[in-house]
């Protein structure tokens, strides 16, 4: 698709411009496509972990579309925050928001095992949350300092790290078979695999939009496989069709509300994590889009957004929704800067929404199938931290930190019984391990000397040369 087609290239870095619907829609469309299947796994994570929604005619089947549902809806309507703007909410770029991989860690302790009843605090946590969230519009760019890419990439590691057992439980054949004969089968795996090697080989070997849907063409041909091989049968997506309404409307507190210190003072602490990531989408927007930096002000109506977004969507069973990153690529790919494109994606995704027989035919994936998705999905947020990291200068100072926070955190995460006296809210903090990875982080960043830093790179490297042991990869 060449620019002559759409636009001229100043109408094209011009996020007021609308391209020909004939171009705009497909566009919008592609949008969509990118960040589908992300955002709707947490919803199913999350209610994995809870226990509910999963198996043949289980009674708490419409809960688990319920959540699907409210992910696709809600992460239109803050997108659409950020298009149109709603007096200083908003960015007013083409910037698409989705439910955020960043807050499972903290979600799946709180809910872990609950059912049901353990939403009403998790739907506390991200109402107060997203509202602690939009408050940091307010001063964003004064604690920007706090946040260097030695702290934003270890933290977005950690949240990788913590997921990837996700994905591999997932493919083996999820937490309620563990423990069975079933659990790690060929036939489990061999459905995983059938969607990494798809969505390898179509990220790689196709270019556009083919490219760019990569994981959800995945998760269709692994979907084909299953029902081939008999892990799917017609009659399971049939009766999740028919049982499905064909219209249906939110529900404000359909969970209820309930405070809980846990899940409050993790969806804050998450808070930070999230506006900064909103900060670094924002500013690859402009630049790729638009080759300029981006303004205070739409960085703050894009921290607004975020926040608001989010608190909105807790009152209705929504999740934490935050700027999705791979949009942010596929404007730099496009060239096309315009926000009515996105507008157009976050329509889709609102009407998608209000019909919940969208969400049962996603209800019906085989965990397994979904295993191999989540598996790619996880894989990444570690490398995107380590991405992040590569520009570290890994000084003494730096490698301290670095070792430090993620000795504790990963340790904390891999053996949570070693904190098992603390107090039941602290417990659930202590053991996400990214919470902890993430304020020693900072705390040390801000209080080490900065003198340590200074220290030569001969120095630094010369204590290292004598051994192997303890090197680190760049």
């Amino acid at each position: 698709m060449t620019s002559n087609a759409i636009g001229t290239p100043e109408q094209l870095r011009d996020p007021n411009y609308t391209p020909p619907l004939s171009r705009a829609i497909p566009l919008g469309i592609q949008h969509v496509l990118a960040m589908f299947v992300s955002n709707v796994t947490p919803a199913i994570i999350v209610a994995g972990a809870a226990g509910f929604g999963f198996g043949s005619n289980s009674p708490d089947f419409p809960e688990l579309l319920y959540l699907i549902q409210m992910s696709m809806l809600f992460a239109g309507v803050a997108t659409l925050l950020q298009t149109f703007t709603l007096g200083p909410i908003g960015a007013g770029l083409p910037i698409v928001q989705g439910t955020s991989f960043a807050f499972i860690p903290i979600m799946i302790p709180l809910v872990a095992g609950k059912g049901v009843d353990g939403l009403a605090a998790l739907f506390g946590g991200v109402i107060i949350g997203g509202i602690f969230h939009a408050l940091l519009g307010l001063f964003i760019g004064k604690i920007r300092f706090a946040l260097p890419p030695l702290v934003t990439g270890l933290v977005v590691t950690m949240i990788g790290l913590a997921l990837v057992k996700v994905g591999i439980q997932y493919a083996a054949g999820g937490v309620p078979a563990i423990g069975t004969p079933e659990y790690g089968s060929l036939l489990n795996w061999s459905a995983a695999l059938v969607v990494i090697v798809v969505t390898l080989g179509i990220k790689f070997f196709t270019k556009g939009m083919l490219s760019i849907s990569a994981v959800l063409i995945g998760l269709i041909v692994g979907y084909l496989y299953a029902l081939g091989v008999g892990m799917l049968t017609v009659d399971a997506i049939t009766g999740s069709w028919g049982r499905s309404a064909s219209f249906a409307l939110p529900n404000p507190f359909k969970y209820g509300f309930e405070f809980s210190a846990a899940a409050i003072i993790g969806f804050c602490l998450m808070a930070f994590i999230s506006a900064i990531e909103t900060v670094g989408d924002v500013s690859g927007v402009t630049k790729g889009g638009a080759g300029r930096e981006a303004t205070d002000k739409e960085i703050q109506g894009a921290t607004y957004a975020d926040g608001v977004g989010t608190a909105v969507a807790g009152i209705f069973g929504g999740l934490p929704n935050t700027s999705f990153s791979q949009n942010v690529g596929l404007i730099a790919m496009t060239g096309v800067m315009s926000r009515h494109v996105v507008t157009i994606g976050a329509i889709f995704l609102i009407i998608c929404g209000l019909v919940p027989k969208v969400g049962a035919i996603i209800r019906t994936i085989p965990i397994e199938v979904l295993g191999g998705g989540v598996i790619v999905m996880f894989g990444m947020v570690v490398a995107a931290g380590m991405s992040m990291l590569s520009d570290v200068n890994w000084n003494r100072r730096n490698m301290v930190i670095f070792a430090i926070s993620i000795s504790i955190g990963l340790g904390l995460q891999l053996e949570p019984g070693a904190v098992q006296h603390l107090p039941a809210t602290l417990k659930i903090l202590m053991t996400s391990g990214l919470l902890p990875a993430a304020l020693i982080a900072i705390v040390l960043n801000l209080l080490l000397p900065n003198e340590l830093a200074e220290e030569s790179t001969e120095e630094v490297s010369g204590g290292m040369s004598g051994s192997s042991k303890g090197s680190l990869p760049h």
